[in-house]
């Protein structure tokens, strides 16, 4: 038999360990699917996070960024039709009270019927029918609950642009084709979440909603997926664990034309984290619909109207987060002993040095701690004085730290230091004045 791949089992470890995830609530036994970062999770998510937007909205002209609210008025909702066809078939078992869903493979006979037997407890007779069962949490909004309006927590963030199209274009004073980014939290009650972060019931999504005219949505359709998949290998993951997969008709949304998903290649398998979608004018057309607001585009140039097509890129900041994790975490051996490592890339770390003295006395301390707040004024970067040099090293290799700086007796006399690089662990001896110089030009990027 293969071995048993148990790296998730052991990045989960990792992850709780050095600070990048925890269980939500866990003194209180936890909250399914639901995860809160930690201080290293939440540098490296906001890192990522960072190089999308400025990626997408500082370095191009045509693209505006959003921030448009959690709670939305209910229309929205049925004009995009959420409320109606945003449902799983689930299913659930009388005798052990779990729940699946309707398509799951390890259902054995046919749900509903005698010959319906339970995959955990494997009783037979114990599944109910399917029934739908709809995704978005519902709350109320108002003082007395009884006759208060029904509202939703977003299950995308998509529809918030979708809304303000039209004072996002008045006001940026834009013209088609332009786009409209936003990273913003979304929920969806999930019936099967798990593999980590991978499915949650909590996430935050790094959208963007491309407005185009048709006929020329199938050519920026092909430009924003290509573009997409190159943003995804400049965060230095291996090409080889990446691939397309297009949508099959029985695939396709309702309200697509044409989409692929970017896949990579977990320890549990080929899944999505960030999908391109043709989404022609479907959206507008039933906001337009609903809301009886024109959100026609006048081509001063044509004097043509036309309610323009969108081509979404949406990609999910928890999956891209677990993504790098995953692609960075590695095991090998250094002088006979085995040493954990996330291979991050350097711009990416949460931490991008860690400063250590040597030894606790003759004044290299002292002089650590000089060197490690003029850095902080550039850098995320880290003291650590507890424990041999080589035990500090792998703690910061596997918090992913690219470089570590050591003050030793040398320094007292020279004012040099010595800088060790993660991934080669080779060192060089450089003047202390010059570190910030010698970083910038290896955190870029």
């Amino acid at each position: 038999m293969p071995p048993v791949d148990n790296t998730m089992e052991k990045l989960v470890s990792l992850a709780k360990r050095r600070g990048f995830v925890f269980q939500s609530s866990e003194i209180y036994g936890g909250l399914g699917s639901v995860w809160d970062y930690g201080p290293l999770g939440v540098e490296l998510k906001k890192n990522i996070k960072e190089r999308w937007w400025r990626s997408l909205v500082h370095e191009r002209e045509d693209i505006e960024g959003l921030d448009a609210a959690i709670l939305m008025h209910p229309k929205v909702w049925e004009a995009s039709g959420h409320v109606s066809g945003f449902t799983d078939p689930l299913i659930d078992c009388k005798q052990c009270k779990n729940r699946f869903r309707a398509d799951d493979p390890r259902i054995k006979g046919t749900p509903g019927e005698p010959s319906g037997q339970c995959p955990v407890c494997g009783n037979k007779g114990t599944l109910t029918a399917p029934r739908l069962f709809n995704l978005m949490f519902k709350t109320v909004m108002g003082p007395v609950e009884e006759a208060a309006a029904v509202v939703y927590l977003r299950p995308e963030t998509a529809q918030g642009i979708y809304v303000n199209y039209l004072n996002v274009l008045q006001s940026s004073r834009q013209k088609i084709p332009f786009g409209i980014a936003q990273i913003g939290k979304a929920f969806r009650n999930e019936i099967t979440p798990g593999n980590f972060t991978f499915r949650t019931r909590e996430f935050e999504q790094m959208e963007m909603q491309f407005f185009v005219k048709p006929g020329t949505d199938r050519e920026w359709f092909e430009f924003w997926r290509h573009e997409r998949m190159r943003w995804i290998q400049g965060l230095g993951v291996r090409p080889e664990k990446l691939r397309f997969h297009q949508h099959t008709k029985e695939e396709l949304a309702h309200y697509a034309k044409d989409a692929y998903d970017i896949e990579y290649e977990f320890p549990f398998g080929w899944q999505e984290f960030e999908g391109i979608h043709n989404r022609t004018d479907f959206d507008l057309s039933r906001h337009q619909e609903y809301s009886g607001k024109k959100l026609e585009y006048l081509d001063t140039g044509t004097n043509e109207r036309f309610i323009p097509y969108v081509v979404e890129t949406s990609a999910g900041a928890d999956r891209t987060t677990l993504v790098l994790l995953a692609d960075a975490y590695r095991e090998d051996e250094v002088a006979g002993e085995k040493r954990v490592v996330l291979g991050l890339h350097p711009a990416l770390a949460p931490l991008k040095a860690a400063v250590f003295p040597l030894v606790n006395k003759d004044g290299m301390p002292e002089l650590a701690r000089r060197v490690f707040d003029d850095l902080r004024k550039h850098y995320n970067v880290f003291y650590d004085d507890g424990g041999s040099i080589g035990r500090r090293y792998r703690r910061q290799d596997e918090a992913g730290t690219p470089f570590g700086i050591t003050i030793d007796g040398q320094t007292l006399q020279d004012q040099t230091v010595t800088v060790r690089d993660r991934d080669t662990l080779q060192q060089v001896r450089l003047a202390g004045d010059r570190l910030v110089e010698y970083l910038a030009e290896r955190l870029r990027g």
